[in-house]
């Protein structure tokens, strides 16, 4: 069941400012999922087979108002470790190892290209990982000449890629530009030397402005740089100092993520030591200082740790309530399939979720046996599709239309969630979310707490045990 909820929304709330209250926060914060799916990613089952993918693009063929496809390809490859990450990565310099990857991921292509045929028109186009630019423009050029080959194109595709400024200069992004790559998004974190010796992740400012500087030359919509919190050595002055040097670059985009330190899930962050970590209230002043200077700025707060200019696609989407959430965060194009190409991606088509193989070696078996390598996966039941629909409102316009969810899953909205509705009353009552007959609107005294209010309508975190496996929502 597909849902179409976007038609009714409020332009005016959309726009509305996010309030920063450190007290709230303090109170009322707690681990839960980022919602880029619902239901969330560790709940895939490796039940969900290959077969069962296929099924579910066989109904897609069948289904004559099939959607529009989004593409992500996922390079694993990076030349250095930087100490926080917690992507699915390689860390290598050989590169014979990419080589050898993009034969396979054309392999997957080719199969996916065969059961898609005749059912897809691609919109959009991402490469992420890793480091997409551990590739050179050959090899990328030729990546994505494989995807053209095989699948149908739009005319015009949002197309963007991930750009580690260390690997670039200003002759790649003019081939990537070539290529038709339109939109990038820079990995930063901290310009702070200390902070970057910390992280191993040293990178001047000035590789930044540079690789900045060469796509808005070569015809770069927009551009995205991701900065993180809560690093060691970090304090509140360096993250100011970092902020005023970003804004001066005036990128189109800005995510300001908070570092979750999970060392005994992800290994490489062992190698920062805890007593080099800001404490929670300067992390705190850290998030509120820059949501001021930010707005300050002119930017707009489009969602958790996501803020845009107005002339961004991205706060146009969220004013046109075309906004959605999936594996890559924020996005444009509501209403898409996700085809997840690649080591460990992540796709969506309809109700279904699948996860390819993670280690290289089971994804290059898998595609030896001419077999999609799909490790694990979610089919999901009407109760999950309409809970989806709440949560994806709920996280992108901050407001759900119960008389929008009544006419598309004929359902009483306020009888089927009249426990959620009761959990809904501490927050009405510390102010985060108003309520009437048809909505329910996150106050922008609850914007940074979006996900804790989601979470109310995810059935499968009744038990608090469970939220333990999450980072902190704020």
């Amino acid at each position: 069941m597909s849902a179409t909820i976007h038609h009714l929304f409020s332009p005016a709330r959309a726009a509305a400012a996010c309030e920063f209250d450190a007290d709230l926060i303090r109170r009322l914060d707690r681990n839960g999922p980022r919602y880029t799916s619902y239901p969330t990613a560790d709940r895939f089952t490796d039940a969900y087979t290959a077969a069962d993918y296929r099924k579910a693009l066989a109904a897609r063929a069948a289904d004559h108002r099939v959607r529009p496809l989004s593409l992500y390809a996922h390079v694993p490859f990076c030349e250095s470790l930087c100490y926080y990450c917690g992507c699915n990565k390689i860390i290598t310099r050989d590169r014979a190892k990419a080589e050898r990857y993009l034969g396979y991921l054309g392999r997957e292509i080719d199969l996916q290209g065969r059961l898609l045929r005749g059912s897809v028109r691609v919109e959009q186009l991402h490469l992420g990982g890793g480091t997409p630019t551990f590739l050179t423009v050959r090899q990328i050029e030729a990546l994505v000449g494989s995807l053209r080959a095989r699948l149908e194109f739009a005319p015009v595709v949002e197309a963007s890629i991930e750009i580690d400024p260390r690997t670039v200069d200003a002759a790649a992004v003019a081939g990537l530009a070539a290529i038709g790559f339109n939109r990038m998004s820079l990995g930063v974190q901290d310009f702070d030397p200390e902070v970057q010796r910390r992280i191993n992740r040293v990178q001047s400012e000035e590789q930044t402005a540079a690789v900045m500087q060469a796509g808005r030359a070569h015809g770069f919509r927009s551009i995205n740089v991701d900065l993180i919190y809560g690093l060691p050595k970090q304090t509140t002055t360096s993250v100011a100092r970092t902020l005023e040097r970003v804004i001066a670059l005036a990128p189109d985009r800005i995510a300001f993520y908070n570092y979750a330190h999970l060392p005994a899930l992800f290994k490489s962050q062992r190698l920062i030591a805890q007593a080099d970590l800001p404490a929670a209230d300067a992390k705190l002043q850290m998030l509120g200082d820059t949501i001021r200077r930010l707005r300050a700025a002119g930017y707009v707060h489009i969602g958790m740790d996501h803020f845009a200019l107005p002339d961004d696609e991205l706060a146009a989407a969220q004013r046109r309530g075309h906004l959605q959430r999936n594996f890559q965060g924020y996005s444009t194009h509501a209403e898409h399939d996700l085809l997840g190409l690649g080591a460990s991606a992540i796709g969506m088509v309809g109700t279904n979720y699948y996860q390819n193989c993670r280690p290289l070696k089971d994804y290059y078996a898998r595609l030896d046996a001419n077999e999609l390598p799909v490790l694990r996966g979610y089919a999901m039941s009407a109760d999950d599709a309409l809970r989806r629909a709440v949560i994806q409102a709920l996280m992108c316009q901050f407001e759900v239309c119960k008389d929008t969810i009544r006419d598309v899953w004929l359902i009483d909205f306020d009888a089927y969630f009249a426990a959620e509705a009761k959990e809904l009353d501490t927050f009405e009552a510390e102010g985060l979310i108003e309520r009437d007959a048809s909505w329910i609107s996150v106050t922008p005294r609850g914007r940074l707490l979006i996900r804790s209010i989601c979470m109310v309508f995810d059935r499968y975190l009744r038990a608090d045990a469970e939220r333990r496996r999450y980072s902190k929502v704020i």
